[in-house]
């Protein structure tokens, strides 16, 4: 590298900004981050709803490449099999040209790109730092949404190949990071920093706010989902805990999101009657200050069977709203031991909606109480999940694998 010549950051991931997806906010803030000391470039593929996007831009110093793969609507499995496939040829391509790259970053969206990643590194004798965002295929397999042996199998040697090979792997959470040594990561390559929130951005605000008043729920005790409406969110308990509630005249559910199970929720609560629960479309990051803070508490469901497989990072958002959350996941998760850890909510098994019932009643009736759990919340993302925090820590990888 010349002396005056800038490191050069190459990150792959299907999904970069403006996408909605968490893995395209984090990474978009990360590589927006480091573009004060690397020269960066993004390849990564065309989103769907926002397919007049520029080929090429460069934003906040970060020039992105959009390779043309399709967009289809991702709830089922065959659409996204074919956004992975037609952005991981398309991808390969572009990644092997340009200048040659000091180090070359990748997430697991889609969980192939590692293996891309890795022929590009090789090919440019660089080292190769994968984050693992989810452990693929066995969160596909606990969902049951793979069940071919044969693929399942091929799946599992392709993702073992860069598992075994890359320089360096981050894990979001500590069961994350034993569940990738079983696949064969070797422990001296893995570090473990979590997701993160802008603390700056998302601040507390009076539940009685703008965005609350526009949708009156000055009045309610407002329960809330906000982020992902898929499958590992076990989100059929939210919904079926309203039915033992019906009591509760002031409850208002709001399911606030997108995803593969949302038509299938929406129905849910048609055929159980239940009132209390509303849908509402992903709200803008402007609004994120002022919609979470306009719930009482928040709900962050995961799939029993899914800790360490996945780490949802809707927790760091509200707590950083300095609300209280009630968490239904199995104990070893990292959600779950963070809420435990921190006290700033309650945990309970997942898939039980009458035990998520009976915290919610509870927490109706602690209403003096939910200030407190929210600011110990917020204070402990001030502390070791903002942005600046996990930032530095992904300098500190960087600057050793390019030294």
């Amino acid at each position: 590298m010349g002396v005056n010549r800038r490191p050069r950051l190459l990150v792959l991931n299907q999904y970069y900004w403006p996408g909605v997806e968490a893995t395209a906010h984090l990474l978009t803030e990360l590589c927006e981050a480091l573009a004060e000391d690397y020269d960066v470039r993004v390849v990564t593929g065309i989103l769907h709803g926002h397919e007049e996007e520029p080929r090429r831009a460069v934003r906040n110093r970060v020039e992105i490449f959009r390779v043309p793969s399709t967009s289809f609507e991702r709830s089922k499995l065959a659409a996204r099999a074919t956004n992975y496939l037609t952005y991981l040829s398309r991808a390969l391509i572009q990644a092997l040209r340009g200048a040659r790259p000091d180090v070359v970053l990748c997430m697991t969206d889609p969980p192939m790109v590692g293996d891309i990643a890795l022929v590009v590194a090789r090919r440019f004798r660089a080292p190769l730092l994968v984050i693992s965002e989810d452990v693929f295929p066995e969160i596909a397999l606990e969902l049951k949404r793979l069940e071919n042996p044969v693929l399942i199998g091929v799946l599992r040697g392709l993702i073992g190949i860069y598992l075994k090979r890359a320089d360096g792997i981050v894990a979001i959470g500590e069961t994350m990071r034993r569940r990738l040594e079983q696949k064969g990561a070797p422990p001296e390559r893995l570090t473990v920093i979590p997701n993160w929130v802008d603390t700056n951005a998302i601040t507390p605000q009076p539940r009685d706010n703008a965005w609350a008043r526009k949708r009156r729920l000055r009045d309610s005790f407002v329960v809330m989902h906000s982020g992902n409406v898929g499958h590992a969110q076990n989100l059929d308990s939210l919904v079926r805990s309203a039915t033992f509630l019906r009591d509760l005249e002031d409850l208002r559910i709001l399911i606030v999101g997108f995803g593969a199970r949302h038509e299938e929720l929406v129905a849910l609560a048609k055929r159980l009657e239940t009132d209390a629960v509303h849908f509402l479309p992903y709200q803008p990051r402007t609004a994120l200050p002022q919609s979470l803070s306009s719930a009482d508490v928040h709900v962050v469901g995961l799939g029993s069977g899914l800790s360490g497989y996945v780490v949802p990072s809707r927790l760091y958002g509200i707590l950083s709203a300095g609300r209280p959350v009630i968490v239904a996941a199995d104990p070893e998760s990292e959600t779950a031991q963070v809420v435990q850890s921190v006290g700033c909510g309650v945990v309970i098994p997942p898939g039980r909606p009458e035990l998520l019932a009976d915290a919610i009643r509870d927490l109706r009736t602690r209403r003096d109480e939910l200030d407190e759990l929210g600011a110990r919340g917020r204070a402990y993302v001030v502390e070791e999940a903002d942005r600046s925090v996990a930032i530095g820590r992904y300098r500190a990888v960087l600057e050793e694998l390019v030294a």
